[in-house]
């Protein structure tokens, strides 16, 4: 009786973003991975948009709006649980007491067993009735409709907020991989750092990852931006403006940029000799949030010598690959890096 109010729920659970799809619904929430918490009370005042809303605007003694996964894993537990106890109760049709759902979570291939054990206790407290993980990479690869299980290698580069995940992908599994913990928030931790040291001009994260989006480049562009840029003044303690430009943030990108290229290149020289071959042939595939900087697939294709390919949908494939896990879950079940059961 209860298999016909079943509730297979993916989830992409992300430093800078939360993704949920839902069987027969398609992506029903796509929002910022943060919390505000009520200083007084230690209740949650909002999640997701709302509460990104609030980063770096919150007096201190009032709320207190803060990213509970830091580097692609959980950094505070019960504000990860809450948001995902909130996230499956939005997208259930059915309370929790009569269905429990089976989830599917994609994880940084980094991940220590202590991480993966943390993500399965926050989904089953959530409600789920079978929590399954995969890494990240395969994910994205199942979601861009890769076949996995074939002997031919693929290599896929996944650019999140918290992480970078190289991975090598042939036969079900992972034949050569690398995670590092710089990605699209350590860049705009260096953007933040650049503003301070040339311009003494304090900018928050949000401010920092608009002027990435907006101007942020990782090569040379045909023709190079410009932004007006509004912070504090350290010096003078005043606010002020500043006009900066695409070739400042390239140099502020420098560094992040060369420590995920070194990855890559890492991972390239510890791969087998025949899946080598396959992704001389095929090129590097890259998805995530961070592969969308301008020049980043220039980049790398001018360091590796390899073609490489920035996928359409590159925010959402390890959701739509999770998707497709639990769709036969049975085909996957090789891909699943640790299941609660």
């Amino acid at each position: 009786m209860f298999g016909l109010f079943s509730c297979d729920i993916g989830i992409d659970l992300g430093t800078a973003n939360t993704l949920v799809h839902v069987a027969k619904q398609g992506l029903v929430i796509n929002e910022p991975t943060v919390i505000a918490v009520d200083v007084k009370n230690n209740r949650v005042a909002a999640i997701g948009s709302e509460a990104k809303k609030m980063l770096g605007r919150t007096p201190d003694d009032l709320l207190r709006a803060v990213r509970p996964m830091r580097d692609g894993v959980i950094a505070e537990f019960d504000l990860v649980e809450t948001l995902l106890t909130t996230f499956i109760k939005r997208v259930q049709k059915y309370p929790l007491f009569i269905v429990h759902p089976r989830v599917v979570v994609g994880v940084p291939s980094g991940i220590t067993e202590v991480e993966k054990r943390a993500v399965i206790d926050a989904a089953t407290h959530a409600g789920a009735k079978e929590v399954h993980l995969v890494h990240e990479p395969m994910a994205a690869a199942i979601g861009m409709g890769i076949p996995v299980e074939d002997p031919t290698g693929n290599m896929v580069v996944d650019i999140g907020g918290g992480t970078s995940d190289i991975a090598v992908i042939a036969l079900n599994g992972i034949a050569c991989q690398s995670s590092v913990r710089t990605a699209g928030d350590e860049m705009d931790e260096a953007i933040i750092r650049y503003m301070r040291q040339m311009y003494n001009l304090g900018v928050g994260p949000t401010s920092a990852e608009q002027i990435k989006i907006k101007i942020g480049s990782a090569f040379p562009l045909e023709e190079e931006l410009t932004m007006e840029v509004k912070g504090h003044d350290h010096i003078a303690g005043m606010p002020r403006t500043v006009t900066i430009t695409s070739e400042e943030i390239r140099e502020a990108l420098n560094e992040p940029i060369t420590a995920i290229i070194d990855t890559i290149k890492d991972t390239l020289s510890r791969t087998a000799p025949e899946l080598s071959a396959d992704i001389y042939d095929k090129g590097i595939i890259m998805t995530g949030g961070g592969s969308l900087l301008r020049g980043l697939d220039a980049k790398i294709r001018q360091v590796t010598g390899l073609s490489v390919n920035v996928i359409d949908d590159s925010l959402i494939c390890v959701c739509k690959g999770t998707a497709r896990i639990l769709e036969d879950l049975e085909k996957y079940r090789p891909v699943l890096i640790a299941s609660s059961n």
